[in-house]
Parts: C-alpha cells; sequence; structure tokens
C-alpha cells in the first residue's frame, strides 16, 4: 500500500473518502475489491473505512465530515464536544457545511449549512475539521437550541474554563447577524461580573413589575449542621413564615453542583422557612412564571390576567 495512504488511513482513523482514494490514484474497482474481499466497508456513497466493525465516536465523526466534502467541518454540540465541553453531548453528529454544497443524506448526522466564512470558522486545532469552540455553541445557541440550553451552553462552556466571555464576545461580534444576540451579550456581561450581579438586577425587575415587596438579600442563616449559610432572597410571610428563594445562576445542571445546591436547600429548610429555587434564565425571560409561584406561595403582589 502506498505510504500516502498508510498515512491518511492513520490520521483518519481508518475512514477515507472515495475522493482523497482518487487523488491517490486508486480506482473505485481497487476500493470494490477490497469490499468484496471483507476487508473495507461502504459507509455512506462517498465514505468508506478500511475496516468492517463498528464506528467509535470519532470515526463516525470522520465518517460525516467526509461525506459532506472539504468545505465542512463539525458543527454545533459534536464540536463543543470535540473541544472539551461535558455535559452536552448528543449521539447525532452535527456538521457545519458550505451552503452551496451537494450530498445524500446520511441517518445520524445533521447538516448545518451556512453562508459564513469557512476560513473564520474553521478551528487550527490538528486533525478532523472542527469549527471554534465559540463559533460553533453560539451558532447552535442562535439558530437550534431552545432559549434555556442556548444560555446554558455558553455559560457551561465559560464555566468549565474551556472559553471565556471576552472570546465568547468577540465571537458574537464575527457573527453578525445573529439570532439572540443581545440576550447573549447580556448573559456575556452576567458572566463576566459573576451570574448572581445580573440575577439581583433581575429579581428587582421582577418586583417592580408585579408589585411584590424587594426581598431581604444575602441572610444569614445556620443551617441542620449549625454551618453559616447566606441565602439569596428571603421574604416574610403572614404568620411569621420566611419563604426563601435560591437562584441558580449556572443554567446548566452539573450533577455534582446540582446534588450540592439540593442538600444546601434541605438543610436550610425549617418549619417556619419555605425554600424555593429559580434560575437566572426564568428569571430574566419567564419572571411571571416566577412570581406567579411566589405569590402563590404568600408573597404580596399582582399578576397581570395573562401570568394568572
Amino acid at each position: 500500500m502506498d505510504q500516502r495512504i498508510r498515512e491518511l488511513i492513520g490520521a483518519q482513523e481508518g475512514v477515507l473518502a472515495r475522493r482523497q482514494l482518487t487523488a491517490l490514484g486508486v480506482s473505485w474497482d481497487h476500493v470494490h475489491h477490497h469490499v468484496v474481499a471483507g476487508r473495507w466497508a461502504v459507509r455512506t456513497p462517498r465514505v468508506v473505512s478500511t475496516f468492517t466493525g463498528a464506528l467509535t465516536i470519532e470515526q463516525r465523526r470522520w465518517v460525516a465530515v467526509l461525506h459532506a466534502g472539504p468545505r465542512s467541518m463539525l458543527g454545533g454540540l459534536t464540536a463543543g464536544a470535540r473541544h472539551g465541553l461535558i455535559g452536552w453531548e448528543r449521539p447525532e453528529v452535527t456538521v457545519l457545511v458550505d451552503d452551496e454544497l451537494s450530498f445524500e443524506p446520511v441517518a445520524g448526522v445533521r447538516f448545518f449549512r451556512s453562508r459564513r466564512p469557512f476560513h473564520l470558522l474553521l478551528s487550527p486545532k490538528a486533525g478532523i475539521p472542527s469549527c471554534r469552540l465559540e463559533s460553533a455553541l453560539l451558532l447552535w445557541a442562535g439558530y437550534d437550541a431552545a432559549l434555556r440550553p442556548a444560555h446554558g451552553v455558553l455559560a457551561a462552556a465559560a464555566q468549565q474554563r474551556l472559553t471565556t466571555p471576552a472570546l465568547l464576545r468577540e465571537s458574537l461580534d464575527g457573527l453578525k447577524p445573529l439570532r439572540r444576540a443581545a440576550g447573549f451579550r447580556r448573559l456575556l456581561g452576567d458572566l463576566d461580573g459573576g451570574t448572581h450581579s445580573g440575577a439581583e438586577r433581575d429579581v428587582a425587575a421582577m418586583c417592580r413589575s408585579f408589585g411584590m415587596p424587594l426581598p431581604d438579600r444575602q441572610v444569614v442563616r445556620l443551617d441542620a449542621g449549625g454551618r453559616r449559610r447566606w441565602t439569596d432572597c428571603e421574604w416574610p410571610l403572614p404568620g411569621g413564615r420566611v419563604l426563601v428563594l435560591e437562584v441558580d445562576g449556572s443554567f446548566h445542571m452539573e450533577v455534582s453542583h446540582w446534588a450540592a445546591d439540593k442538600r444546601r436547600a434541605r438543610r436550610i429548610a425549617a418549619p417556619d422557612r419555605i425554600v424555593v429555587g429559580a434560575t437566572a434564565v426564568e428569571l430574566r425571560h419567564e419572571p411571571a412564571e416566577v412570581a406567579r409561584d411566589l405569590i402563590a406561595l404568600g408573597v404580596r403582589g399582582r399578576l397581570p390576567r395573562s401570568a394568572a
């Protein structure tokens, strides 16, 4: 076997595009011979593998990108996973492709078309072509995701130290126009200054909108184990009880953080103290829903008929 083909097989996990083989002087008849002999396998009309077993995750990604052609790269959450994003993996492979490319669909692969300059999106990372982390997540958040995961994935990438709010903001500027850009800018500002600083503003705005008294902030409480805790928001209720609102600023439920938050809420609860939670995304985009629940629990306020 030609050394160049051996190197390509090693670099691409044993997955090859027919166009690559043709460029190296390998005829389709030669490929067919290997397939019939049971040494190679046809993975798509445009891609073969030099083995016949099941594909790994990385090999599935190679198949998807090679099938789409030279002006394609991993995008969306698939690109995020390749850059190290944890907790947002999806079984479907997302490939970012040039809007003018034409090819057959592939099961388990979603092709996202874009007219944006590919040389600006392509990551310099070696190996399988992949979109830069910031651009991949912003495009997914802007056009593919529902509102909460759209904000959640950007916060998660920053919290996992894969990027920074400054880098995300720079990429956001380069992707103009981008759906939901204004909301993303505000989120990145919150991440820069601490998510709870933004949540504090949103709680105050909710209270003004629905005639609710401003809560007491950062009240010191002793939990069931005698440890000092600071609560996010507290409202005194009729009869001497207290309603505590804990704001989850992480946007995305990391299992370890989620468990710690739940444990903390249990331990600051008491017979005269009700503890409830809300996410920062809810406070920003669904304040009427949060206010309705707080008012139902006894906080003084008013709701418009549409939120009742």
